[in-house]
Order: C-alpha cells, then sequence, then structure tokens
C-alpha cells in the first residue's frame, strides 16, 4: 500500500503537467491553423504602358450600348436571357447557395422527433405475458465547434457561392463580348460581300468593252482571257464571303441561343456604328473591376478556409445529445426501470479524438494546403492575365489609331488610281494590264478598310472586356487601395 500511495502521487503530477502540454499544443495548433497564408504577390504598376491619358472612362455595365445600335442592344438583352451557357451558370450559382446553406446548418444544433411503438408477448410454462413499449420524443444534438472546423466549414462554402456569382459575371461578359464582335463580323461581311459583288460587275462591264473591242480588232485574245479570269476570281471571291456571312450569322445565333433558321440579322455595313469613349484608369482599379480576378482571390480565401477545417479535423470534437418527451416505460434502462407511462429525459456527450486512422486526416491537411497553393498561383495568374488584356487592347487601339490616316490614304489614292486608268482605256490610251492592276488595287483597299474598321470596333469591345466590362466589387468585399495581397492577409 505505501508503495501504491507513493506511485500515485508521483503519477498525478506528471499526468496534470502532461495534459496541459497536450491542452496549449492543441491550442497553438488551432491558432496556427487559422493564419492566413501569407501572399506574394506582384505589385501593380503605377500607370499603363499604353494608356492614352490620365483621365478614366471605365466601362458601364451597359458598354455595348456606345456602339449605338439598336439591333446589337437587342441581341445582347436576347442573350442575357436564352444564352445556355449563361442559365449553367446561373444554375450553378443555386447549387453553391444549397451546399452553403448545407454546411452552414452544422453550425446550429439539430433537433429531429421520434417516435415508435414495440409490442411484446410470450408463453412458457410460467405463464403467459405481453407488454406494449411505446416513445413520443424530441430529441437535440449539437457538435460543440472548440476548433473552428463547423464555422470554416460554412465560410468555404460562403465564399464558393460568391465565387460562383464572379465566374457566373465573367461568363456574361465573355458572352456578350461575343455577341458583339460576332455581329460586327456579320456586318463586316456583308459590306465585304457587297464590294466583292460591285468589283463582279465592274469586272463583267470591263469584260464587255474589252469583248467589243475584241470584236473590232483593238485587244487581243490574250486581253480578254485576262480580263475573264478577273471576272471568275471576283465571282469565286463573292460566294466566299457570302458563305462565311452565314456561318458567323450561325455562330451569332448560337450565342443567343436560339436556332440559326429564320434568323435574321438587319443591319448590312458598318456605317451605321459609332466609336464609344473608353479608356484605362489605374491598374490597381482594375483589381476590383475584374469578375475573374474577383473569383480567383475567392476561391484563393476559401481554400484557406477549408485547410482550416482541415486542421480542426486533427483534434478532438464534441458532441451533445439530449432528448426528451413521453415513453412507456418511463426509464428502458438496463439496472433501473420504470414501468408505466411518464416522461422520460435522455442526457449524452461524446468526446471523440482521432488516434490511429493510417494517416488519412493528415493527407487530407496535405490536400488542402496543396490545393490553397495551387489556388494562390491561379490567383497571381488571374492578376497578371488581366493586366496583359489590357496592355494588349490599348496597344492595339494605338496602333489602329496611328494607321488610320495610311488607311484612308490608300483608299483615296486607289479610287483615283482606278478612275484615271478606266478613262483612259476607254478612250484608248491605256492598256488592259494597268486597268486590272488599279481595280485590283481598289477592291484590295475598300476590303482592308472594312477589315481596318472592323478591327478597331473589335479592339473597342476587347478594351470593355478586359476593363472588366463595367461589373465592380461590392464596396465591403473591394480590395483595398494598398494592394489585394495585404487586403487578404488581413482578412
Amino acid at each position: 500500500m505505501p508503495g501504491s500511495i507513493r506511485c500515485a502521487a508521483v503519477a498525478v503530477p506528471c499526468v496534470r503537467w502532461r495534459a496541459a502540454a497536450w491542452l496549449a499544443g492543441f491550442l497553438a495548433s488551432s491558432c496556427v491553423a487559422q493564419r492566413p497564408p501569407p501572399l506574394l504577390l506582384p505589385p501593380p504598376p503605377g500607370a499603363f504602358e499604353h494608356a492614352a491619358g490620365a483621365s478614366a472612362s471605365w466601362p458601364g455595365e451597359d458598354w455595348y450600348r456606345g456602339f449605338g445600335s439598336e439591333e446589337l442592344d437587342t441581341l445582347v438583352d436576347f442573350a442575357v436571357s436564352h444564352n445556355t451557357d449563361l442559365a449553367e451558370a446561373g444554375e450553378r450559382i443555386a447549387q453553391a447557395d444549397a451546399r452553403a446553406r448545407q454546411a452552414g446548418a452544422a453550425i446550429l444544433p439539430g433537433v429531429s422527433g421520434d417516435a415508435g411503438g414495440t409490442y411484446l408477448a410470450g408463453h412458457s410454462a410460467q405463464g403467459t405475458g405481453h407488454e406494449l413499449d411505446w416513445l413520443a420524443m424530441l430529441s437535440a444534438s449539437y457538435e460543440v465547434d472548440f476548433w473552428g472546423r463547423n464555422r470554416a466549414t460554412a465560410h468555404a462554402a460562403q465564399l464558393k457561392a460568391g465565387a460562383s456569382r464572379a465566374e457566373r459575371a465573367t461568363v456574361e461578359l465573355t458572352i456578350l463580348g461575343g455577341v458583339a464582335d460576332q455581329y460586327f463580323q456579320v456586318l463586316a461581311l456583308r459590306e465585304r460581300a457587297a464590294l466583292a459583288r460591285l468589283n463582279r460587275d465592274a469586272a463583267q462591264k470591263l469584260l464587255a468593252a474589252v469583248e467589243a473591242r475584241f470584236g473590232a480588232g483593238l485587244a487581243s485574245p490574250t486581253d480578254a482571257a485576262l480580263q475573264r479570269a478577273a471576272l471568275e476570281r471576283a465571282e469565286i471571291a463573292a460566294a466566299d464571303l457570302e458563305q462565311q456571312e452565314v456561318e458567323s450569322r450561325a455562330a451569332l445565333a448560337l450565342l443567343l441561343g436560339r436556332v440559326p433558321e429564320d434568323f435574321q440579322v438587319r443591319g448590312s455595313s458598318l456605317d451605321s456604328l459609332s466609336e464609344p469613349k473608353v479608356s484605362a484608369g489605374l491598374p490597381a482599379q482594375l483589381l476590383a473591376r475584374r469578375p475573374d480576378v474577383a473569383a480567383a482571390e475567392t476561391n484563393l480565401r476559401a481554400a484557406s478556409a477549408d485547410l482550416t477545417a482541415a486542421r480542426a479535423a486533427l483534434f478532438p470534437s464534441l458532441a451533445l445529445t439530449a432528448a426528451a418527451g413521453v415513453q412507456n416505460p418511463a426509464l428502458p434502462a438496463t439496472i433501473l426501470t420504470i414501468g408505466g407511462t411518464g416522461p422520460s429525459l435522455a442526457l449524452a456527450a461524446n468526446l471523440t479524438q482521432p488516434i490511429f486512422d493510417h494517416g488519412r486526416l493528415r493527407a487530407e491537411r496535405d490536400e488542402a494546403a496543396a490545393r490553397e497553393r495551387e489556388l494562390l498561383a491561379a490567383y497571381r495568374a488571374a492578376i497578371l492575365a488581366a493586366l496583359v488584356d489590357v496592355e494588349k487592347s490599348l496597344d492595339a487601339l494605338q496602333r489602329l489609331d496611328a494607321t488610320r490616316a495610311f488607311q484612308q490614304g490608300s483608299l483615296e489614292a486607289s479610287e483615283r488610281a482606278f478612275e484615271g486608268a478606266r478613262l483612259r482605256y476607254e478612250h484608248g490610251a491605256g492598256d488592259l494590264l494597268t486597268l486590272l492592276e488599279a481595280q485590283r488595287v481598289l477592291y484590295g483597299a475598300r476590303d482592308q478598310f472594312v477589315q481596318y474598321r472592323l478591327a478597331r470596333l473589335e479592339a473597342l469591345v476587347a478594351l470593355c472586356k478586359a476593363l472588366g466590362g463595367g461589373w465592380q466589387l461590392p464596396p465591403a468585399t473591394a480590395p483595398a487601395a494598398h494592394g489585394p495581397g495585404e487586403q487578404h492577409a488581413a482578412s
């Protein structure tokens, strides 16, 4: 006995010290688990390299109306309501919201009702007996969220729902830009096809004149063959452009979410369109206007919350349950049973600590950590891609502005050259090859000018998309002026 008492006296302080160290280790681990990840993000530049000036004119949510086309406005509005990709993105938001509600339910106690009955009967030499046991109970269960696992899981689900909304905004911006680009493509192809038909008609008239001169002995058979070949090339060019216009119109119908049959576009050229005034502000402001950047950051924050939950799963969990109601027998215990009908109450607490699971929980924690690092890289990539998109769009517009005068001068000079060559040939002072070359150059200049105007419109659409298309983060979640890395680290 003395030896036993002495051993107990030594063991109790040891157990208390180990328990204190165990608890301190858990608390320290819990604090580490909730620490936000460090972000090594490149600081945004002070200004865009190809920005035209200091003044900013960010596109609005209805940026497409700046092109001055009622038909384009109608097509965009139709696409918002009927595009299948947008419908899918909307349903993904509904799924994410439902998952967020599911995760949030684990924070609060769960209440359920239970009712049942059992009839027991038996017979032996000692006699016959029967009994009816029944119960009607309400039970509640609650997991004490010591380490924040349930809160972190719910927070991650809410963030993922927000990311789904930003991703849907990205899809919408892409679809709207695609509708505008495809509409401009249809109009440009129609205009180019009309020019090709004019060129074909001019070639046909010129062929008639060459054949008349050939009949009068003033032109050679080679002249007639060359002009007939030019006419056939013009026919092929017109047919090719008409086919491209049909294909482009079908692609526009697909973006609108409707069948291509009986789908018509009223516009015939780019002349009626205007160019909206759009310019970029500061690069730091861009990060709050790009839905893809917002989605990448929100996904990263959700991954950080998932990592917190995965770390908390390594710690003990405490579950409390309570049940109350009426049953018969009133206390159906193993040792002491109270027969008859009466109120009943049951309370329980269950503490569970994972001891050996072959490394499953730690593997889940490592997976969550790797997922966080992956999304950090994706966030960096989204920021860089946003800056690159704006720079490319601004540079394209600058180069198109620089070549505007050359495009117009080339067209005017080609028209004068063709008209002079035609008059000289009709009066017998010029040769056919000179006229054919002037005609080819004029057609090429007109076709190139249409493509130039199309390129300008597409560059403006690209700039509106690169600047976020009028989308903005809500004020409560907008990144601070000091940069997204510090804002995320502080959250």
